[in-house]
């Protein structure tokens, strides 16, 4: 029964894929890519880079984008890692990661892995003092992951977290928005990214896989969490943000977005409330950057 419900899951998977190819159209136009070699033998992670303007070693964003862990998106952070590298003179690394159901937990995360060590590895190139994350929807998930269970506290200045999920560990049935809205993930395609990313021997309240329960002061001293109102993953980034507010010393700006779906940044018109917001989310990362840079 467990053979055919994985068969299941790989068929209605490629078929989600086929729909996204038709109904996006990603085009992205980093400055150089890059290839960097992954601990598989053999095998190399391609990474978009976008450089600013200036000399020497340079702030780096390391983002990571969205997918449920399964669809092939990347490219889709294009605007926003241009925008960073303009407005906050980071090199912002755009990192892909293997996907699931081909490769389920944990190598999406030991890609993740593998490009941040990376970055200090080139200290001619980057300035190892102010290495950043940020990561969109499944890619949140995957920073939020890595800073709180991967790396020692305080590897990186910021975290950047915009519609991740912070708990697999509950099913996608209990979640709900705090608002209603003209779009949302359909029930039985979140239940099929979960089981696709995790497999049943896997406790989905580890850390690595649901961010909400690592320790508060795992995670850097600045944190900016951005939710959607009509997201069902909202309540429990919001969650996950209190809990790392309670700590001193910590700065964390969380911000809810009226109106605004799961990944609507993506797909937002000029002169819409919706594009207003998009507006606001990414100047507030751009802020908390340029706060750390200084």
């Amino acid at each position: 029964m467990d053979i055919l419900i994985h068969y299941y899951d790989i068929c209605f998977a490629y078929v989600i894929r086929i729909f996204m190819r038709i109904a996006t159209n990603i085009s992205a136009s980093p400055d150089e890519i890059r290839h960097i070699k992954s601990r598989d033998a053999g095998r190399t992670i391609k990474v978009h880079m976008y450089q600013p303007s200036g000399s020497g070693p340079s702030p780096v964003l390391l983002n990571f984008h969205g997918s449920g862990f399964v669809l092939p998106l990347h490219g889709g952070d294009d605007e926003f890692c241009r925008q960073v590298s303009q407005e906050t003179k980071h090199t912002v690394l755009d990192v892909p990661y293997r996907l699931a159901p081909e490769h389920p937990f944990p190598a999406a995360l030991n890609d993740v892995e593998d490009a941040i060590k990376y970055v200090f590895t080139r200290p001619d190139e980057f300035d190892l003092t102010r290495v950043s994350l940020s990561g969109f929807s499944a890619g949140g998930n995957l920073a939020l992951a890595a800073a709180s269970s991967l790396f020692p506290p305080d590897t990186f200045r910021s975290l950047l977290a915009i519609y991740p999920v912070t708990d697999l560990s509950s099913g996608p049935a209990s979640k709900t928005a705090p608002a209603r809205g003209d779009f949302a993930i359909p029930l039985p395609v979140m239940r099929l990214f979960d089981r696709c990313y995790v497999p049943s021997s896997f406790d989905k309240r580890d850390p690595r896989i649901s961010p909400l329960y690592a320790q508060a002061d795992r995670f850097p001293r600045r944190v900016l969490m951005i939710t959607a109102d009509c997201d069902t993953l909202a309540f429990e980034a919001e969650e996950l943000a209190q809990k790392i507010e309670k700590l001193q010393g910590w700065h964390v700006v969380s911000e809810r977005m009226p109106g605004c779906s799961h990944g609507w940044d993506k797909r937002t018109r000029v002169g819409t409330p919706q594009y207003e917001a998009k507006k606001r989310a990414y100047k507030l990362a751009f802020d908390m950057l340029n706060e750390q840079s200084s």
